[in-house]
């Protein structure tokens, strides 16, 4: 019978556990810049040239439409930086 948890499967938890917490960190820094950021402009909208827009599309692509666009409705995903909403998106 197999030790329940070798040194080295508790070095990968440990190691897994401490990375996600580490991304997480970075996650919620993110999110409280931009809710700053969505404060210091008020209530103007967001406007974005083509360029923004493609680099907003890049990434949004690697996250998946649900999460990017914000139909996940988890409180945490939303809209993954609540700036594009998905009536703006455009071929690329």
């Amino acid at each position: 019978m197999p030790p329940a948890l070798d040194p080295f499967r508790l070095l990968l938890i440990s190691l897994a556990g401490w990375l996600n917490q580490r991304q997480q960190d970075v996650i919620d820094y993110l999110q409280e810049e931009n809710r700053i950021l969505r404060e210091q402009l008020g209530g103007k909208r967001r406007r974005f040239n083509d360029d923004q827009r493609r680099q907003l599309a890049v990434k949004a692509k690697k996250l998946g439409w649900r999460i990017a666009s914000g139909s996940n409705h988890h409180r945490d995903a939303g809209n993954a930086a609540g700036l594009a909403p998905p009536a703006n998106r455009q071929k690329i």
